[in-house]
């Protein structure tokens, strides 16, 4: 199996799989011009669909994909999304034939209500709830609640690689940067980042081993956010830590 990220809109990344033969899928395609013309442009054949949540920017071109390719379209129950085939929801499994795939789905709240997860072929499809360096903002739900979600997608292996909706890490990388200045894996992935960024590479997939050592969102259990929130006033328990660097990247200007 072959992962393609696709560059659509300003800075979203509509993700592409295909087999050897061509049979393709992709995940919240916001743009399906984008998504058209990598399939014409490979003489790839589409043969699903995958969205994470309602935002347009993530869904924008499931309909006109759905009609123009007759294929199915998986998605949590939302009535803000209204060109499903398949509702799904937490622990239901999709399962392609053409490619070859199956794909645990995850209830994964905290940007959004509804928002989904797809895990499966050593990957993790997480939209906009988990991003490298980063985490979606809580446009819907409560900091408990991404934590949660954040704390399973932590959960899963190490050699997961992470296919945010986004390209964000540089911008997430000086956020990063200030509450782990002294962490040196974090300075290296920064520098990592800014190599493939100059080179006009995708800063993703990244491995989930890797962001468990440099996203503070995903390390609010730590000595040093700990003490970076203690700096601030927060003593609180994990779920405020959470909420104190949420806040922060909310306000945040480099």
């Amino acid at each position: 199996m072959h992962l393609v990220p696709l560059p659509a809109l300003t800075d979203n990344y509509i993700w592409l799989l295909h087999d050897d033969e061509g049979q393709a899928v992709v995940v919240d395609p916001g743009d399906a011009a984008v998504v058209e013309q990598a399939l014409d442009r490979r003489q790839w054949r589409l043969r699903g669909v995958l969205l994470t949540h309602h935002h347009n920017d993530h869904i924008g071109g499931a309909a006109a994909l759905r009609q123009h390719h007759g294929v199915p379209v998986y998605g949590p129950l939302d009535p803000r999304i209204d060109c499903l085939t398949h509702v799904v929801g937490d622990g239901d499994r999709v399962t392609l034939t053409a490619p070859e795939l199956t794909f645990e789905v995850l209830s994964i709240p905290g940007h959004t209500r509804t928002h989904i997860g797809y895990v499966g072929a050593g990957l993790v499809l997480c939209g906009d709830t988990l991003f490298s360096l980063g985490c979606g903002r809580l446009f819907e739900g409560t900091p408990a609640q991404m934590l949660d979600s954040l704390d399973r997608l932590a959960a899963l292996p190490g050699s997961t690689r992470v296919c945010a909706g986004h390209e964000y890490t540089q911008a997430n990388g000086l956020f990063a940067n200030e509450v782990e200045p002294n962490n040196p894996t974090l300075q290296q992935r920064r520098r990592e980042v800014a190599r493939l960024r100059a080179d006009g590479q995708a800063s993703l997939p990244v491995t989930l081993a890797a962001e468990q050592a440099t996203n503070p969102f995903l390390r609010v259990d730590t000595d040093a956010v700990i003490d970076w929130c203690a700096r601030r006033g927060v003593d609180g328990d994990r779920v405020a830590r959470f909420a104190a660097l949420r806040a922060a990247k909310d306000v945040f200007r480099a």
